[in-house]
């Protein structure tokens, strides 16, 4: 997918402010418009496979009292974005909250309060100029890791992601500026938790399978969705998500292939679709004896996977059947619980049998 350059959100910008100057000067009451983000506007692809939003729009009036400080403070934001752009230097969501917050002259009013105030509305200037906001220049805390058989050119440097012991790589919020120099892995594995990962690699499961392990460290960043993204895109690898055997891991399941709720408008670039989920299952408590070893259902995991089954990307009929069957159950079943039969087994037998069979949840 073709991606604005520098010079071309920073245009996308200048012609929004444009636009406002002029609605000022013919003392028009100056207004921005955006997607609305709210459930109600998010939608399934099923063609494509990913959320999206529809298209309900919201907008916000600078002489609307109740809009008044939001408008205020989404020219900030944008101003800071052209001005980071424009240097060609990046900052921090904490950063820039902290460059934007002060107290306006004459006033004992702050430009903001707290940075709940400012990260919805670096999201609102995304939807708006259709651009993530890693490009706009900003980016979050670095969150998950890879290991594997591949050598990554960043900033000039060769990082050859086999060689990094058990810390791995860890992944940054931007990514797109990766060069992928060699790779010599069949498959991406996404994984859910770290333990998990830190036996895998223990294990060296990666380098005898040939796989790139992605440890996301529980639900998934944007900057890990965006590189499984674009390894899959690049280096044509498939992709498989192991979590654990909970309405919680299905959902980072989800999120990985169809997209986020909360961030449906960047699906198309932080989604792919074409993941397959690995495990836990409800058909592995059988299938390894695994009973002595489930968790029971807590009231909040049972609420959270009828809502599952509500939304139109999990009803699909083995979906349906996965998370029926855990509801009647009444029980999750964790990645370490494949411990009880050896400490080696996830990674000598569990995973490489199910890739080799292709026993998947598509």
């Amino acid at each position: 997918m073709e991606l604005d350059t520098d010079k071309e959100i920073i245009a996308k910008i200048k012609q929004n402010a444009e636009r406002l100057v002029k609605d000022i000067e013919a003392t028009i009451d100056p207004s921005i418009t955006l997607p609305l983000r709210s459930f109600s506007n998010v939608h399934f692809d099923s063609k494509l496979g990913y959320l999206f939003l529809g298209d309900k729009r919201t907008s916000r009036n600078f002489l609307n009292i109740a809009h008044t400080r939001k408008f205020m403070q989404s020219m900030m934001i944008a101003e800071k974005c052209k001005e980071l752009l424009e240097m060609g230097k990046s900052a921090s969501i904490r950063e820039l909250y902290y460059e934007l917050k002060h107290t306006i002259p004459g006033t004992k009013e702050n430009t903001f309060e707290g940075q709940t105030e400012s990260d919805p509305l670096i999201e609102d200037l995304e939807t708006m100029l259709d651009s993530l906001r890693e490009h706009l220049h900003l980016k979050a805390d670095s969150k998950g890791n890879l290991f594997g058989e591949i050598v990554i050119k960043d900033m000039g440097d060769l990082i050859d992601c086999s060689k990094l012991g058990k810390s791995g790589l860890s992944i940054p919020s931007i990514v797109d500026d990766y060069e992928f120099v060699s790779c010599n892995a069949k498959y991406i594995l996404v994984v859910e938790t770290k333990a998990m990962v830190d036996r895998l690699v223990e294990e060296k499961f990666h380098i005898k399978n040939h796989a790139i392990l992605i440890g996301l460290g529980g639900q998934a960043a944007r900057g890990a969705r965006r590189l499984i993204h674009i390894m899959h895109e690049r280096l044509k690898l498939p992709v498989y998500t192991y979590t654990d055997g909970d309405p919680w891991g299905y959902y980072i399941h989800s999120v990985v292939k169809t997209g986020s709720v909360n961030l449906a408008y960047e699906s198309r670039r932080l989604a792919t679709p074409s993941a397959k989920f690995i495990g836990m299952t409800m058909a592995d408590i059988e299938t390894y004896g695994l009973q002595k070893v489930t968790e029971k259902l807590k009231d909040v995991d049972k609420t959270r996977a009828k809502q599952l089954l509500k939304y139109e990307w999990f009803k699909t009929k083995e979906w349906t059947k996965e998370i029926t069957t855990m509801i009647e159950k009444g029980v999750r079943i964790e990645q370490q619980a494949l411990a009880s039969k050896s400490l080696d087994f996830v990674a000598n037998e569990y995973l490489p049998k199910k890739i080799a069979a292709q026993d998947f949840i598509e």
